[in-house]
């Protein structure tokens, strides 16, 4: 048994674990608004450009991970898992999480010092607009493996306006979508 075989890269070499490590880490300083906001990123390199996973794998391990408890970014160890074993693991979780919290630390020390600044303030404003696209992009990858059944279409639709015309709370609608879905109508 090799190194490799013992570690369950699943034939992946530690180059690719490599390149593993540095997407996660550059996707890392994008991902304004939690991992889950560079989602459709990662499915662009795991299923489309390397073909390491499919997007039905893809989409699983996501709703998996979110439905679990404990850290939304979870659905990223689970990607790093199904790719490239323990190594592809620790590469996605130490890629996603090492910059943006080493950021996040130098960023936080500096604005206590200047919380009542205006470019803080505008920065603050200027990120709603585009956590929000990149949330709207990651729903919109979720959903492919569905997008082309009108059920899935329409219950999609029904939460959105629900969510904006409503406080029902989410975790209804996630009831109701799941009861769909074991209704076997999406």
């Amino acid at each position: 048994m090799t190194g490799l075989e013992a570690l369950g890269l699943h034939g992946n070499a530690w180059a690719d674990i490599g390149g593993i490590f540095l997407h996660f880490a550059m996707l890392s300083l994008l991902s304004v608004g939690g991992a889950l906001a560079a989602a459709p990123d990662m499915q662009q390199f795991l299923v489309v450009t390397n073909g390491w996973m499919s997007d039905a794998n893809f989409t699983a391990a996501v709703a998996l991970a979110q439905a679990a408890p404990g850290p939304n970014v979870l659905f990223v160890a689970l990607l790093g898992w199904k790719v490239a074993g323990l190594a592809g693991m620790a590469a996605t979780m130490i890629g996603i999480m090492l910059p943006s919290s080493l950021l996040t630390l130098l960023v936080g020390r500096y604005r206590n010092s200047r919380a009542d600044s205006l470019a803080f303030r505008a920065l603050t404003a200027g990120l709603t607009p585009l956590v929000l696209g990149l949330l709207l992009s990651t729903g919109w990858i979720l959903l492919a493996p569905t997008r082309s059944q009108w059920s899935a279409v329409a219950l999609v639709v029904l939460t959105v306006l629900v969510m904006l015309r409503s406080k029902v709370s989410p975790l209804l609608l996630i009831a109701l979508g799941a009861a769909v879905g074991m209704a076997g109508l999406v």
